[in-house]
């Protein structure tokens, strides 16, 4: 290969105890490889809303303020008090970012299985991926077939096996539905192409009729619009249709989890044949993989004692499933990378164009539709 430059360019963000946030880059040494790793070039790497919470954590980005350091961008912001509470246990550690991406292996460790590895594309998954390289184990890379965009790579990890993930737990679950809500998102619209493919039928939660539209146009049979009037009777009939007793929601805070339980409550009472004084005893259960609304989850307990609400991230899913699963859920992210997997970015920026302000401040927005790669 190539030779390799002596540093490393990373971008770190870091919490002072003084109540500020500055993100900022560092040149680093250039890693060496061990037997079993690899040193792979960044190609391409996603900002997914789990690398926004790191990114930019509880800082208040209405105070963002931008500045240089060594002919680098630096982004500098006030952390309120709630947001110091928060972030308590990583006050005064620089972190990395990033938590997935797509690269050329350029350099091997000794071992043979790493050695095999030299020259490959391949899809990164355990952090640090905000810059131009990245040495991690080869157990954390996916070799991708030859010719493959780095675009279709980047984000052939969290996305594509959280939504496996979700159809993984329904079934070892016992459920046959599933509810989703943010569902025009990237993931979730991945989740409507697995679920068509798989023959399981799925409540889309949105927010707008524009993503009602996204989401008809690949397919999807049950929408409802969370802003709607009659959207609590609307979700209510997608689910006697379905029959779902699972749901995964990206939003966290609100009331939409509780609201999801109680219409799976009222279907589930619709299909009993004798009354319970404690409500139905089909089990369902919601789990909230996501914080799209920080503020507190309100529950108004209408949907009897037969429920369960709790967190889902991927990383302990993956721990939890085995070789044998995981092993099956990606390969098929690779056998269908350019079809159900493939995401759409509206957004490609250099790894300095990262801390542009204006830059960060629409990527940290959040909008349906719009998703940013960094091409380092």
């Amino acid at each position: 290969m190539t030779d390799l430059p002596a540093t490393n360019l990373v971008m770190l963000t870091l919490v002072k105890p003084e109540g500020q946030l500055e993100v900022f880059f560092e040149r680093r040494p250039m890693p060496e490889p061990a037997p079993h790793e690899v040193l792979v070039k960044v190609l391409a790497t996603p900002i997914n809303p789990s690398d926004l919470g790191l990114l930019f954590g509880g800082a208040d980005m209405s105070t963002a303020r931008a500045s240089t350091r060594d002919g680098l961008p630096v982004i500098n912001a006030d952390i309120p008090p709630a947001g110091m509470r928060a972030m308590t246990g990583r006050v005064g550690d620089a972190l990395p970012i990033g938590n997935e991406g797509c690269g050329l292996v350029v350099k091997a460790g000794a071992s043979p299985e790493a050695q095999a590895l030299l020259g490959k594309t391949v899809a990164l998954l355990g952090g640090e991926m905000y810059a131009e390289y990245r040495c991690l184990p080869m157990q954390m890379t996916m070799p991708l077939p030859e010719g493959t965009d780095p675009a279709d790579g980047a984000s052939c990890f969290v996305n594509p096996l959280t939504s496996l993930a979700f159809t993984e737990t329904m079934r070892a679950e016992g459920h046959k539905a599933l509810v989703h809500t943010a569902a025009a998102s990237n993931l979730g619209q991945m989740l409507v192409k697995i679920c068509a493919k798989d023959g399981i039928p799925l409540v889309n939660i949105v927010r707008s009729d524009a993503q009602v539209e996204i989401l008809k146009g690949i397919g999807a049979t049950h929408i409802v619009n969370s802003s709607a009037d009659d959207f609590q009777d609307r979700l209510l009939d997608a689910i006697v249709a379905t029959e779902a007793t699972l749901g995964f929601d990206a939003i966290g805070g609100g009331k939409l989890a509780g609201q999801i339980l109680a219409a799976m409550e009222v279907a589930a009472v619709k299909r009993m044949t004798t009354y319970s004084r404690y409500g139905s005893d089909s089990y369902k259960q919601v789990y909230i993989y996501g914080a799209l609304d920080l503020g507190p989850t309100v529950l108004n307990r209408s949907f009897g004692l037969t429920w369960g609400l709790g967190g889902f991230l991927l990383t302990p899913f993956l721990q939890k499933a085995g070789w044998e699963v995981v092993g099956r859920m990606r390969q098929r992210v690779v056998d269908e990378l350019t079809t159900t997997f493939k995401s759409h970015y509206s957004h490609e920026i250099s790894l300095t164009e990262a801390l542009n302000l204006d830059t960060a401040h629409a990527y940290n927005a959040k909008r349906t539709g719009e998703k940013y790669l960094i091409r380092p």
